[in-house]
């Protein structure tokens, strides 16, 4: 369900001294200057025009890429009017090395600047070892062939994670501009995620929040752990129910750590269902590449208009069988 209502990579992508002659594969493209950039810097107008971050298009500017119509010397800050025309030589992108692949997700929203999507457990995000082929990504690149670019990088624009045995939720950037405007949101909380997770006992006081710092477990290099000199971490939850030594809680993260729900409710002696590597002592009712524990609500602003977007993906059906199993007996 929907409603409307920086990451400035700053990729290398010439030589140094490479001129505009030197890159005869260019795309130059001209651009009428509108009513709605009337006023407006040329590096904003020119970010959104070509859909790419301001930081990269500074960049066109600054290496001579760009020019203005009437002629005037340019550079990023100069204020553009109605009935100005720009014309910018954007150069071929690098490559990146991976083979676009049909992976199974289901794309929940899409337009020209982002793709929500529903990531089902088991789908590694992003290329890892162990795990160089059929992820997430080589699934983007297939099914999307222009998301491969971004900012003259041709790379997909991943600006937030699951863990491979979490489902749910995910917004992805289409181009430049949609990478830089939700990294910003992002990194601002700005970004609304709500999970589902069942959890082994009762969380204290119903509800609450859960702000240890998260760093990497002293003891075991494969997990995370609650440490004092981890970073920054919150998390909210509430009990939704209690049933059987289990309960069905809403968890919304402030930060983005890895692993952050996982470690926080096993800090509080509730570690979800089917986790092994936090509940290694319990068994599970899942397979391995599964925990319960689900992206179900997502809120962000749109990248381009500003509108306000919301998203709600309910429990998968496998999750959905085991609690009415723990529930109800069924």
């Amino acid at each position: 369900m929907c409603s409307t209502s920086s990451n400035g990579t700053n990729d290398k992508i010439f030589e140094e001294g490479e001129g505009l002659s030197s890159a005869p594969s260019s795309a130059v493209q001209r651009f009428e200057i509108t009513e709605e950039f009337d006023g407006h810097r040329v590096d904003f107008a020119l970010s959104r025009l070509l859909g790419v971050s301001r930081a990269f298009s500074q960049r066109l500017i600054k290496e001579g890429r760009a020019e203005l119509f009437p002629p005037r010397k340019i550079k990023a800050s100069l204020k553009v009017a109605a009935g100005d025309a720009v014309m910018v030589e954007v150069p071929p992108a690098e490559t990146l090395d991976l083979e676009p692949q049909d992976v199974d997700f289901e794309t929940v929203y899409e337009d020209g600047d982002i793709i929500v999507v529903n990531k089902p457990a088991g789908l590694v995000v992003h290329p890892a070892p162990g795990h160089w082929r059929g992820t997430l990504v080589h699934g983007l690149l297939f099914r999307y062939p222009d998301i491969g670019t971004l900012n003259g990088v041709r790379r997909p624009g991943i600006v937030h994670r699951l863990d491979a045995t979490t489902s749910g939720l995910m917004v992805v950037a289409r181009n430049g501009l949609a990478q830089e405007g939700l990294f910003r949101d992002f990194k601002a909380r700005r970004v609304q995620k709500e999970y589902l997770a069942l959890c082994y006992g009762m969380p204290p006081n119903g509800g609450g929040a859960v702000k240890y710092p998260i760093g990497r477990d002293p003891r075991n290099r494969q997990r995370m752990a609650c440490v004092e000199d981890g970073r920054d971490a919150w998390t909210d939850y509430k009990t939704l129910w209690s049933s059987n030594a289990f309960s069905l809680l809403s968890c919304t993260l402030h930060s983005g750590r890895t692993h952050q729900i996982r470690v926080h409710m096993q800090a509080l002696r509730c570690p979800l269902v089917g986790d092994r590597l936090y509940a290694p002592s319990r068994q599970s009712p899942f397979p391995p590449e599964r925990i319960f524990l689900h992206s179900w609500k997502l809120a962000f602003r749109h990248p381009r208009s500003g509108g306000e977007m919301y998203f709600v993906q309910p429990l998968p059906e496998e999750l959905m069988d085991y609690l009415k199993k723990v529930r109800w007996g069924k």
